[in-house]
């Protein structure tokens, strides 16, 4: 286990990895798509991410499990309906369509490459030992549900 899982919390690695993009696109200007367009698609794909994001809560709240994702050790159902069908993480799914979102407003292919950092940190720090924590309080189920489920989508 390393000393950087479950440490920081995702919101803190979104902001952080939107920052840098932001920080990415003005150190290297350069715009692919018109102002208008780019405003469009990043607020559709923001739009999209938000409706992933809090389908995934109201899931969880539903469920009377925790939502809080520096202690797996607490849930106390394992969520496998609504949004949860097609996504293993939707609450992740959805902070990443926001970013990819905001990269598409920022213009920078450069920034882009903040929402690849953003998921290969999220897995590797946030999503594996949460992994880890629902195999031990869920056994054969979370295996049956990991099974049929992707982890993004």
């Amino acid at each position: 286990m390393s000393r950087l899982e479950l440490l920081v919390p995702p919101p803190v690695v979104m902001l952080v990895v939107a920052l840098a993009m932001w920080a990415v696109s003005r150190t290297f200007p350069m715009q692919l798509l018109p102002e208008a367009s780019r405003l469009v698609l990043g607020i559709i794909l923001g739009l999209l991410g938000v409706g992933a994001g809090v389908a995934g809560i109201l899931a969880f709240r539903r469920a009377r499990t925790t939502t809080d994702p520096r202690k797996p050790a607490r849930a106390t159902a394992l969520v496998t309906s609504g949004i949860y069908r097609y996504s293993r993480n939707p609450m992740y799914l959805g902070v990443l369509l926001v970013l990819a979102g905001w990269a598409v407003v920022l213009g920078n292919p450069v920034s882009a490459l903040g929402v690849l950092i953003y998921a290969l940190y999220i897995t590797r720090y946030q999503i594996y030992p949460e992994e880890r924590q629902l195999l031990k309080t869920f056994g054969p189920g979370f295996l049956s549900y990991k099974a049929a489920v992707h982890r993004w989508i």
